[in-house]
């Protein structure tokens, strides 16, 4: 019996690009059948161009700075997307708000890890958010991608405890190392079939995913 192609993914970054290494890494290993068509980058200082194709990847950059507004943007991001033949549009520190319109045609392949536990802390500077609500846990949440700001269904989190001498810094390493374990898991699922996004809503294992699944 031949074996199913893997999961070709286009990895859209801004930054160092550390979740699109595990990602691509987990990829390279065999861990996943997913395979990383290309890196996309908005910035062409993004860290993370140079680390793909040390790594051999496809790399484009798509500067956002050089269109003259988001629709102008969008167009290009979308053609660079489906260019690269992506099955899966993952967003691994991608710092731009999508349109609900460019969400809406990848409804259901695309996903994105935001640094905290879902709904707990949409948008920026989660980390010093957490610390100054003196919570006792932090985390990560692998997430399908709506036109609403990291409130699309959650489908994997991760926690880490917050620790009394933690600071921004050191809550968000310990919180990424999370994210370079569930991001590769989830997509993961999705390769082999067994995480999916159905009619209403996610669906792991061909039943109906009513809260996230848990790390550990």
């Amino acid at each position: 019996m031949s074996q199913a192609p893997a999961l070709a993914l286009a990895i859209v970054i801004s930054g160092r690009g550390s979740n699109m290494v595990a990602i691509a890494q987990a990829c390279a290993r065999g861990e996943i059948p997913a395979r990383v068509a290309r890196v996309i980058a908005d910035r062409r200082d993004a860290g993370g161009i140079a680390r793909a194709q040390a790594l051999g990847l496809e790399t484009c950059v798509v500067p956002a700075r050089d269109f003259p507004d988001r629709g102008a943007f969008e167009a290009a991001l979308r053609a660079a997307i489906d260019a690269s033949g992506a099955q899966l549009v993952v967003l691994a520190g991608f710092m731009r708000i999508l349109s609900p319109e460019f969400a809406q045609h990848y409804a259901g392949r695309m996903l994105n890890i935001h640094p905290a536990l879902l709904p707990k802390y949409p948008g920026l500077h989660t980390h010093a958010r957490a610390l100054a609500a003196r919570e006792p846990e932090h985390g990560a949440s692998v997430h399908y991608v709506t036109g609403e700001l990291d409130a699309g269904p959650v489908v994997l989190q991760a926690r880490v405890p917050v620790l009394p001498d933690d600071t921004p810094d050191s809550l968000s390493a310990r919180v990424q190392q999370q994210e370079h374990i569930i991001y590769p898991r989830a997509i993961g699922w999705i390769a082999a079939g067994r995480l999916r996004m159905g009619a209403n809503g996610p669906e792991f294992d061909s039943r109906p995913l009513r809260q996230p699944l848990m790390e550990g």
